[in-house]
């Protein structure tokens, strides 16, 4: 068990004197009261581990153990208060159950409650506690007929035992599960964009490319029907089919260029950047301060991105100008995009700023939005950076 450090200065309580203070005082409350306490978690332990074990052949067993690991939270949360109370222990309170915040259902609630570490840590808590209530309470009840005298020194050894146990079971685990909450959220997050993109590709496919080579072929069967009887309508229908046929290409071209830009992947950000950004309908100054390529995978995310951010300047912010910035601080690949537009923009607001959130997000990424009403509008990314070399290797 890995205990935490030990508590600052600010954080000790007075030392212990014979004189019976009101910290003397909370400590010898709270040994007396560690033994009704320990009683009541031990019985909600043992019952709810035998009423849930016993009962989980059938479908009632299991969502009766997810409940009472929700009630063992609640006995961890009192507990943490007592101490905090009484002998002055600042316990922070535990992360929320892991659980995307994408996944509804009972299914999901009852995988998240059964496998909750705080509320097992909470019921090992209250189950090893019975035997140290009975110790600290007869021990503190004797002294203070007996041994009085050297009771806050008895007092303040136990209620240091008390301290180290709270805070070994009921402290958070060093950031883990805060940090496993996060990444079960961020996988959600990638599993549906991918899938979001998947229908994106199949939609346009479908709706653009692919209908217009079915017109075409369609076209192309009627002028080979005429070719013979009316060769001059025959001819103008080639010729429609052949402007079909560019205008199919381009879709396609612009299809490709919303999976993975060529120009990205040959020259870099710089130039795709710069080739998005002569799209925008307001000049956009463009400036990369980059010594190296990023991974392939960083380099796509950087890129889209920047895409969206720009689609919005030119589609809601009424700019007249932009500008974007790149560049390398240590480990992380800096984004800047900003705009003198009319501002107000939200994560909330309908402009796909809580996609992008979330996107950086399930790489590990940053994103924050700094948008007042009348301007500018400034949006910082961050994302983690990788070498392409490594990237490359790690993929041999």
């Amino acid at each position: 068990m890995t205990m935490s450090p030990a508590m600052p200065d600010s954080d000790l309580p007075p030392p212990a004197r014979f004189a019976f203070d009101g910290s003397t005082w909370k400590e010898i409350a709270y040994l007396l009261a560690n033994l009704p306490m320990a009683i009541a978690g031990f019985v909600y332990t043992v019952f709810l581990i035998g009423v849930g074990a016993g009962l989980s052949v059938t479908v009632v067993g299991l969502p009766l153990l997810a409940l009472g690991l929700q009630g063992a939270r609640g006995l961890g949360r009192a507990e943490r208060g007592r101490a905090r109370g009484m002998l002055g222990v600042r316990i922070d309170e535990p992360s929320p159950m892991a659980r995307s915040t994408r996944e509804t259902g009972f299914f999901p609630w009852l995988w998240s409650g059964l496998k909750d570490p705080v509320a097992w840590r909470a019921l090992l808590y209250s189950f090893m506690r019975l035997p140290w209530g009975v110790v600290t309470f007869a021990v503190t009840l004797v002294s203070l007929v007996v041994l009085w005298p050297v009771l806050p020194f008895i007092a303040r050894v136990l209620t240091n035992a008390d301290r180290a146990m709270a805070r070994g079971l009921l402290s958070p685990s060093d950031g883990l599960e805060r940090r496993i909450a996060e990444l079960e959220s961020d996988r959600g997050v990638v599993v549906d964009t991918a899938a979001a993109d998947l229908r994106r590709i199949e939609r346009d496919l479908h709706d653009g490319a692919q209908a217009r080579l079915v017109a075409l072929a369609m076209d192309l069967g009627l002028a080979k029907e005429k070719l013979t009887d009316d060769p001059e309508a025959a001819a103008r229908m080639v010729d429609e089919a052949h402007g079909e046929v560019k205008v199919a290409l381009q879709e396609l071209r612009d299809l490709a260029r919303g999976i993975h830009p060529a120009v990205l992947t040959d020259r870099g950000l710089d130039a795709a950047l710069s080739a998005i950004a002569s799209r925008c309908t307001v000049p956009v100054n463009v400036s990369v301060d980059l010594a190296s390529r990023p991974a392939q995978a960083i380099e796509g995310i950087a890129y889209f991105t920047v895409s969206e951010l720009l689609q919005n300047v030119s589609k809601h912010s009424h700019a007249r100008s932009a500008s974007v910035e790149v560049w390398r601080t240590a480990d992380r690949l800096m984004i800047q995009v900003q705009d003198d537009g009319a501002g107000g923009a939200r994560l909330d607001g309908g402009t796909g700023m809580a996609g992008l959130a979330e996107r950086l997000g399930a790489v590990d990424g940053l994103f924050v939005l700094d948008s007042p009403e009348g301007g500018p509008t400034t949006v910082t990314a961050e994302l983690p950076w990788r070498d392409r070399s490594d990237a490359t290797a790690a993929h041999a």
